[in-house]
């Protein structure tokens, strides 16, 4: 008898628990304004976050031809140019939306999705984003050459950051990301594509993890990034 009520007292936790999950959960739609037509017949793309039943709409701030539209999908139809990169604008905007989610979650307060809407746009608008410190911490560097650094060395970061970009291009379909879309499995993934794919030794892949490292440590001291990411690797 007391195992069965013990089953029955864990089987009731776990449903309300499964319950909580589902009711907590987000919506995010993107969908057309084809009210909204523009002289040249592009419609704006606008998104509509559902929390909790709480509703917040914005604007993407992007349009397109409503031909191209593909409803279902919410992304354009086709690999024309303007497909290709409004699709990669709408992925990264998307994983902002999430990234903002997270860490309203992670502070344990009510929120609504007004609150996540907020949060996702102030980060759009201030936030720097990982290759663009990239590419800040190798100007700095190129300062130094000839100094505190050699030039065969400034021009491995270079060919560092093609790499990470078609990385990134590759598994996120976007040009850049921000530090709060950067998970923990990022070098394993970019591990995969380093040595799997583009058969490199893994003390170049080494010189790729510890490059990313550096770029992420300088965005924490700076205030950029909310955590220290990828402090486990050894230089």
């Amino acid at each position: 008898m007391f195992c069965v009520a013990e089953n029955a007292s864990k089987s009731g936790k776990f449903a309300h628990k499964k319950k909580r999950m589902e009711k907590d959960k987000m919506k995010v739609v993107l969908y057309l304004k084809k009210s909204g037509l523009d002289k040249s017949g592009q419609a704006p793309i606008m998104g509509r976050i559902t929390y909790e039943r709480t509703i917040a709409q914005f604007s993407c701030k992007l349009s397109c031809d409503p031909k191209l539209w593909n409803a279902r999908e919410s992304r354009l139809n086709g690999k024309s140019r303007e497909a290709v990169a409004t699709n990669g604008k709408l992925e990264r905007l998307l994983l902002s939306v999430q990234s903002a989610y997270r860490v309203l979650c992670e502070r344990g307060k009510v929120f609504t999705a007004t609150d996540i809407k907020e949060q996702f746009q102030g980060n759009m608008q201030t936030q720097i984003t990982f290759l663009e410190r990239y590419n800040r911490m190798v100007e700095d560097m190129a300062q130094k050459v000839g100094i505190e650094i050699k030039a065969a060395s400034l021009n491995s970061y270079y060919t560092i950051r093609k790499h990470l970009q078609a990385f990134i291009g590759e598994k996120y379909h976007t040009t850049d990301i921000s530090f709060g879309q950067m998970e923990e499995d990022f070098l394993e993934c970019l591990q995969h594509y380093s040595v799997g794919k583009l058969r490199h030794s893994q003390g170049y892949y080494r010189k790729m993890a510890l490059a990313v490292k550096k770029a992420c440590r300088l965005a924490y001291h700076e205030g950029l990034t909310e955590r220290q990411l990828f402090a486990h690797i050894q230089e």
